[in-house]
């Protein structure tokens, strides 16, 4: 198989860790996906990871809870996933690096773009955590930064859904599926993709987000190699 994009974002929901469980970690699904990001390095394509934190935090637990203190703790759920993934693939021999945007030298290593990206080019997978290091910035927003400071060409955004629907698939049995959308269209629709910010970054940046069924074992490495597995998010 022959490959489009050779360095990626990969774009992980906490909830997509939890599994059936709702909660923390399923073992099984951090295994599957360290499998998926192994092939994906095997293959030699350079991958980044951002993970989110909703299988732990989902934000403030109580109107006397300050937003920041809120994201702070969210950060935090996105260092344990981090970890964990990062022990994950080395179960599978992969070498990979725990960056994060909040020091805790201990855990892991402080971020720095030149070091990031060297790493990358080196052939380990980069995993991103703590979000931005700043509050009222979500993982959405961080894996588009990091993809533009590092130039990586595609971000896979990882759902439980196979692509993005006009309505909640799950709610509407007649949610139509778009094949492929503009960042414009997505802002004017208010579709739920990433957040706003997370499109506009993009959109200045030109990085084009694939969605996808992670569900569906083979669907990243055909995104990689160019293949639409759900929807493709791109410019006008």
């Amino acid at each position: 198989m022959e490959f489009k994009y050779k360095r990626v974002i990969l774009k992980l929901s906490g909830e997509v860790l939890a599994g059936q469980k709702g909660f923390g970690i399923d073992d099984q699904v951090i295994s599957n996906v360290a499998t998926y990001i192994k092939k994906m390095a095997d293959a030699g394509i350079e991958v980044g990871v951002v993970i989110g934190a909703g299988n732990f935090w989902r934000g403030r637990s109580s109107k006397n809870m300050e937003r920041t203190t809120a994201d702070y703790m969210g950060m935090m759920g996105t260092v344990m996933n981090s970890l964990a993934m990062a022990d994950a693939l080395k179960f599978l021999k992969v070498k990979s690096r725990v960056i994060s945007a909040i020091s805790m030298t201990q855990l892991a290593e402080n971020y720095n773009r030149e070091n990031a990206v060297n790493y990358l080019s080196s052939g380990e997978v980069v995993i991103f955590a703590a979000g931005t290091g700043s509050p009222f910035f979500s993982t959405d927003t961080t894996a588009a930064l990091r993809a533009a400071e590092m130039d990586a060409e595609l971000i896979l955004l990882a759902k439980r859904i196979d692509g993005v629907y006009d309505s909640d698939p799950m709610v509407n049995p007649n949610a139509v599926k778009y094949s492929s959308l503009s960042y414009s269209e997505i802002l004017n629709k208010k579709l739920a993709v990433m957040d706003f910010s997370a499109i506009t970054l993009c959109m200045d940046n030109h990085i084009p987000i694939q969605v996808f069924d992670l569900n569906e074992p083979e669907n990243i490495m055909k995104a990689c190699a160019g293949e639409n597995v759900g929807t493709l998010v791109y410019g006008e």
